[in-house]
């Protein structure tokens, strides 16, 4: 009797500018005999795992990274205050909160792979991408990480009791 082993190796790795990059790779193959699992498992994992790596190391597009446009004399065609922002620099919650998520981050020195990530885990997606009420709850996470709010279980609490 033949027996079917289906393998999966998966990788994500973040990236400058809230941006994180994954790929994942799933494999079968076949084997006669259960003593011949081990031997097998472990080969496809290390050919999964080198695939993986190798194809992670091309980065491809990154947003917000792109070379600076000049005028032709090496001079910046920005708007003068050397802050250029790229048009696929758009997020979708509102500019208050985008600023605040920034504000946070830079003023507490968090790493902006760790909040990608926090992102990542609780919605699903990207800081960028995150809709008004998922940035408020990113948000809210954030100040508390850093002790700046209350817990939402003590928030509501009245003083000296519960």
């Amino acid at each position: 009797m033949a027996l079917i082993i289906e393998a999966n190796y998966s990788k994500k790795i973040g990236l400058p500018g809230y941006s994180s990059h994954q790929y994942s790779l799933t494999l079968r193959a076949e084997v006669s005999d259960v003593s011949q699992v081990s031997a097998k498992s472990q080969e496809l994992h290390g050919l999964m795992q080198e695939c993986v790596d190798r194809e992670l190391q091309t980065t491809g597009f990154l947003p917000g990274v792109e070379p600076a446009k000049t005028n032709g004399n090496g001079r910046s065609n920005g708007n003068g205050n050397g802050h250029h922002k790229p048009e696929n620099d758009k997020w979708a919650c509102s500019d208050k909160q985008r600023d605040l998520i920034i504000k946070i981050t830079d003023e507490h020195k968090l790493d902006k792979n760790k909040v990608e990530q926090l992102a990542q885990d609780r919605f699903g997606k990207g800081v960028k991408q995150l809709n008004k009420l998922e940035a408020s709850g990113l948000i809210e996470e954030l100040l508390e990480q850093t002790g700046q709010s209350k817990p939402r279980n003590q928030r509501f609490q009245k003083a000296g009791g519960r």
